[in-house]
């Protein structure tokens, strides 16, 4: 597997902000870009270090460095309707996010499926060279090859351009999605478990059963400006088998959090702005507290989790005026809830992802303590996920609604 050489660190700060103060200032910058221009560009892969035409704020956007609402406020103060196409981009997010909540068993069976085809690896000769190739980008396919060096080098791809990579990796090379879905995942600076997965199966034709998105040379050619025109793509797509999708459920709903008792605030990748939450101002916050990443980790996704957490943990704890702690696990988020005399540890909503097994480890860590674990849910999930649980047109169609309560 190719490894993230460490001159990245330099592009994953300039290009893509996970700091509140750089992703405040790309947002700035990208807010006039973001009406007319932003729909005619969009989808347009101009090349590594080119991509001006879209906001580039994805992975400040996964961690909730910036909140969704403070993204399209100024977006839609300025342009009014000329932003729709930004503004859909957002909600496709949410979209995805309320659909898997509501359908985690997408999830597990993803990570069951996965198993399965890992021991088919270990047997299978053909495939395990085809999927090899593919990873390393030596599949002969020029545009394919160039964006899984692009994306090893950079943890980043266009979003179109990843459409084009999953589509390749499925339909031409013969691959399974849930392959390409982890590596994804792994590698992608904006990972996200929702839409990441829920894309994947959308372009193999799972998510709308019997459409996939099938990659065309011209069009290729035209999006790339005529850097890339590929030969030899597939012509028909062969749609995975899989069971039909199971009926949307409530979403998990986590304990509540309770007022006026002593408070360990917890902050995790997946709500990095918990200081500037209305709802959890009076909390009586003890300490602030985040597992220190394991520093050996790999990836650009791991490296923006761990310069968004150090920031993060530094605001939090400046706005309460407490100490800012790291703490090695779980087990010792725990014992420094108990050192503290908390009653409950607080922490963003943690959703259906690899995040989930930290879950209910803290949890069950701090049940032996006798101490809660609570988790905020955000105004904007809860105005969004209700509608997000058939095809995107249904929540498309609340998009005003949810935008004059949420941005005003």
């Amino acid at each position: 597997m190719p490894r993230v050489p460490d001159r990245s660190l330099p592009l994953l700060a300039n290009d893509h902000p996970v700091t509140r103060d750089a992703a405040l200032a790309r947002l700035d910058e990208f807010v006039p870009r973001a009406g007319p221009a932003y729909a005619g560009g969009r989808n347009h892969d101009h090349g590594p270090g080119r991509h001006d035409a879209v906001s580039r704020l994805s992975a400040a956007l996964a961690r909730r460095t910036l909140t969704e609402a403070e993204v399209l406020s100024p977006v839609v103060a300025l342009h009014a309707s000329g932003a729709d196409a930004f503004v859909r981009e957002v909600f496709w997010r949410g979209y995805f996010r309320g659909w898997i909540e509501a359908r985690p068993v997408i999830w597990q069976g993803w990570l069951g499926a996965l198993d399965r085809i890992d021991a088919r690896l270990a047997q299978d000769d053909a495939l395990a060279a085809r999927h090899l190739a593919a990873v390393r980008g030596a599949t002969g396919i020029a545009c394919f090859d160039h964006w899984m060096h692009e994306l090893a080098q950079t943890g980043y791809l266009h979003n179109w351009a990843r459409m084009q990579v999953a589509s390749i990796w499925i339909f031409t090379l013969g691959l399974p999605w849930e392959l390409g879905a982890r590596h994804f995942l792994d590698h992608l600076v904006d990972a996200d478990a929702a839409s990441n997965t829920l894309s994947w199966r959308w372009v193999a034709g799972l998510h709308t059963p019997g459409k996939a998105y099938l990659a065309d040379a011209t069009r290729i050619a035209r999006m790339t400006a005529g850097r890339f025109v590929p030969i030899g793509l597939a012509a028909h797509a062969r749609i995975p088998d899989a069971p039909p999708h199971p009926p949307a459920a409530p979403p998990r709903q986590p304990t509540a959090i309770a007022e006026g008792v002593p408070t360990l605030l917890w902050i995790t990748p997946a709500d990095c702005s918990l200081e500037r939450e209305p709802a959890l101002a009076a909390l009586l916050v003890r300490a602030v507290a985040i597992i220190d990443p394991d520093g050996a980790a790999a990836g650009h996704g791991a490296q923006a989790d761990r310069i968004a957490l150090d920031d993060a943990l530094a605001r939090a704890a400046a706005r309460w005026r407490v100490p800012a702690c790291r703490v090695a696990g779980i087990e010792a988020l725990a014992a420094l809830a108990e050192e503290i005399g908390a009653r409950q540890v607080v922490t963003g909503r943690i959703g259906v992802g690899p995040g989930m097994g930290t879950l209910i480890a803290a949890r069950g860590a701090l049940r032996r303590a006798g101490i809660a674990l609570a988790e905020h849910v955000r105004a904007w999930d809860r105005a969004v996920w209700p509608h997000a649980t058939r095809g995107f047109f249904a929540l498309r169609d609340h998009i005003p609604h949810v935008l004059a309560e949420m941005v005003g």
